[in-house]
């Protein structure tokens, strides 16, 4: 029997939570690679478009060239050629767009969970645009966090030439946020997961990802980042028993109210999860890393 939160033909709500320290979770390139933060309640935030690139990279790194598990959208990888492949390795014909955008879906991963517009390039062979069931929002932190600015050297210049002008170091600096929890909803639609042709072993794969992809994305800007908590609310059918809002209520977090927090163990103790009265249809699966 499969698991509640494995089954690709349930509806699937999750939440998930995202620690940082002495790091920069999500850079802001519009603002110089500042941490990215909310002007007017000054709490950080995350991307979705951050935290799928390294679902993707994790997913990568622990199915490299298992069939069905490429990425469509892929660091150094243009995507028109990829499209192409549905008519080059797929064996699509010119005007056999659904030929195409099936292929593409079976064989890239990112596509089938994420979904993706693939009609750019050369319109006569593109794969239309296909939906993916499974989404997640930004993730915003509890609390307000501040961001910092420190200085650093280097001591090789770019040039020979400082060099030979006695040029001995280079300035920069990094950015970062002594601390921050933040927290972010996912969804999953079983119909669409199912018209997709995901299957358990791709949501094994997915949450999989989401609990070691902080260990494998290390960079010295980006501190220690680690996932504190992953929740999944299974519904028993593809549509979903409770709307998603009422489901991320039963996990709360108490703010502290201030931006002085230093450590996970400031937050610890003020996460409560209600499993009281789970409405029916409902399982609730914990895959705290």
């Amino acid at each position: 029997m499969t698991d509640a939160h494995l089954d690709p033909t349930r509806k699937h709500d999750y939440v998930f939570l995202i620690d940082v320290k002495d790091g920069n979770p999500n850079g802001d390139p519009d603002a110089g690679g500042m941490p990215r933060i909310d002007p007017i309640t000054s709490q950080g935030f995350i991307t979705d478009v951050a935290l799928k690139r390294k679902i993707r990279n994790a997913i990568t790194l622990a199915h490299q060239g298992q069939p069905g598990f490429e990425m469509y959208v892929e660091e150094g990888v243009a995507l028109n050629p990829q499209i192409q492949r549905a008519y080059h390795e797929g064996g699509a014909k010119e005007g056999e767009t659904a030929t195409a955008q099936q292929w593409m879906i079976r064989n890239f991963y990112d596509v089938r969970l994420f979904g993706a517009v693939m009609s750019v390039g050369d319109q006569k062979k593109h794969a239309g645009k296909a939906r993916g069931p499974m989404q997640l929002t930004f993730s915003r932190s509890i609390d307000p966090v501040t961001p910092f600015e420190a200085g650093i050297t280097r001591v090789a210049p770019n040039k020979p030439e400082d060099l030979a002008n006695g040029k001995v170091t280079e300035m920069g600096n990094k950015h970062y946020v002594p601390y921050g929890l933040y927290r972010g909803h996912g969804f999953y639609s079983g119909a669409l997961g199912t018209k997709a042709g995901v299957t358990p072993e791709d949501l094994a794969a997915y949450w999989q990802a989401m609990t070691m992809m902080l260990d494998h994305d290390r960079a010295a800007s980006r501190g220690e980042m680690a996932i504190r908590g992953l929740y999944v609310f299974s519904h028993d059918d593809a549509y979903g028993k409770v709307p998603a809002h009422k489901l991320f209520d039963r996990i709360r977090i108490k703010p502290l109210g201030h931006s002085e927090a230093r450590s996970w163990d400031e937050y610890a103790d003020r996460i409560t999860i209600d499993q009281d009265g789970m409405p029916d249809g409902v399982t609730l699966t914990s895959l705290n890393a």
